[in-house]
């Protein structure tokens, strides 16, 4: 990256290896020199939380809120209705409007952990400098799409798009090239997509949106629709697509997605998700998903041998704290120092309560260990104990047609899987 911006918050995307691309570096940058620039994101709500692979998005809006500019979160209502068939391979399951409602309620407890909204008068915060800036917005695009005359939409934005471009981008060209075809529903979900980025500029003056690499298409059609319609000068900009070292998809792990609601993940298991860091990516996440400066990063992100393990309980720590608050990095902190240095059981660890009906004679250890999460499947469990990955209490696990019963369990049991995953099981009073 050789563009070397005036603007705060451009400053930061390159520094700390946010930003992938952009559609006009000096523009935008001279846009948020200007003044108060209102960008948005968009999560469609297929499922009820967002999880580690959203983080990245969530912290450039709150980069964007801590240098002086307006965020917007824009919930897709509406668009989850289609289905956004960007580089997947089959179609999404459609959502009823309830649980598309449900998951929206759920996700916005997360982004209210990392942004300032807007309540009721209550529109400016101080930011970094000392500057005023303006609260987030939570916007819905039902609001404006559930609505629309099918003919109308047709003759008034359709008009402005062209299949033969929409067939170029890369997005629909990988759903072309696999026996999975494309439905029409699916095809109609970029057009909605650009539209909202119409909506947001006439209604809000949002002039950026922002997203994953693998948006740019949808992004470009937006400036494209609003520049035509409108006539009106408009930015995207894109973050990288994260992977780690080993080349493992950011957010996924052995044991399913990180998921950001902490009733669906505990603030243990995510703490452990950070500690568990590559030694090579350690550096680069202080950055992305710490607000430590980026001297520090680089510091700690050099760190070698023993030492880097320190850097990576600073990265868990920090990052547990902007989602769970600090009594809860602290609290997996001492866990994880109990579990590993003490040989303790934890008393913060994930927790299966059997009831006595659960328990009855006995239940096999290959089904707790798929209870717990340790395991997808009987066959997962069973292949972990052979290959000596499993532990009960501490001890080797050999056993795999072991019984567990209630004299068993007359104190909590915990299980093992490798080093660094535990759960706790207990009888339910």
């Amino acid at each position: 990256m050789t563009y070397h911006p005036k603007s705060d918050f451009m400053r930061v995307m390159i520094e700390r290896g946010y930003l992938a691309d952009c559609t006009d570096y000096q523009g935008l940058d001279e846009a948020l020199t200007a003044g108060t620039v209102t960008a948005y994101i968009g999560y469609d709500a297929t499922a009820k939380s967002l999880h580690v692979g959203h983080l990245l998005n969530i912290m450039m809006l709150r980069w964007l809120q801590k240098t002086g500019h307006r965020p917007i979160t824009l919930m897709g209502g509406g668009t989850t209705k289609v289905g956004d068939p960007s580089f997947r391979s089959d179609e999404r399951p459609l959502l009823s409007p309830s649980e598309i409602d449900e998951n929206i309620a759920s996700m916005q407890r997360v982004f209210e952990k990392y942004l300032e909204f807007e309540t009721g008068d209550d529109v400016i915060i101080r930011t970094l400098g000392g500057r005023s800036g303006k609260r987030a917005l939570m916007l819905d695009n039902a609001e404006w799409l559930d609505g629309l005359n099918y003919l109308e939409f047709l003759r008034d934005i359709g008009r402005h798009f062209s299949v033969n471009r929409m067939l170029s981008f890369e997005s629909v060209k990988s759903r072309l090239d696999r026996e999975q075809s494309l439905s029409f529903l699916e095809f109609n979900y970029m057009i909605l997509q650009a539209y909202d980025f119409l909506e947001l500029n006439r209604r809000y003056d949002c002039v950026l949106q922002m997203g994953g690499s693998d948006q740019w298409g949808n992004i470009v059609n937006g400036i494209d629709l609003t520049r035509r319609v409108i006539d009106h000068e408009v930015y995207g900009l894109t973050s990288p697509l994260l992977t780690t070292s080993d080349g493992r998809k950011m957010g996924k792990s052995a044991g399913g997605a990180m998921w950001l609601d902490g009733e669906m993940l505990s603030p243990y298991e995510f703490w452990q998700f950070w500690r568990n860091t590559t030694d090579a990516d350690t550096g680069r996440f202080l950055k992305l998903y710490t607000e430590l400066p980026v001297e520090e990063c680089d510091r700690l992100g050099a760190l070698a041998g023993s030492e880097i393990n320190e850097a990576k309980i600073i990265l868990a720590n920090e990052v547990t704290t902007l989602l769970h608050g600090a009594e809860a990095a602290q609290a997996a902190e001492a866990t994880a120092r109990e579990v590993f240095e003490k040989g303790g059981v934890g008393d913060d660890l994930p927790t299966v309560d059997l009831t006595p009906a659960e328990l009855g004679d006995g239940i096999s250890i290959v089904q707790l260990i798929v209870r717990s999460g340790l395991a997808k499947s009987g066959k997962e469990a069973k292949r972990l104990i052979t290959e000596n990955g499993a532990r009960l209490n501490d001890a080797p696990l050999t056993d795999a047609g072991l019984m567990i019963d209630a004299a068993a369990l007359a104190s909590p049991i915990k299980l093992s899987a490798g080093k660094k995953r535990h759960a706790l099981i207990k009888l339910a009073t």
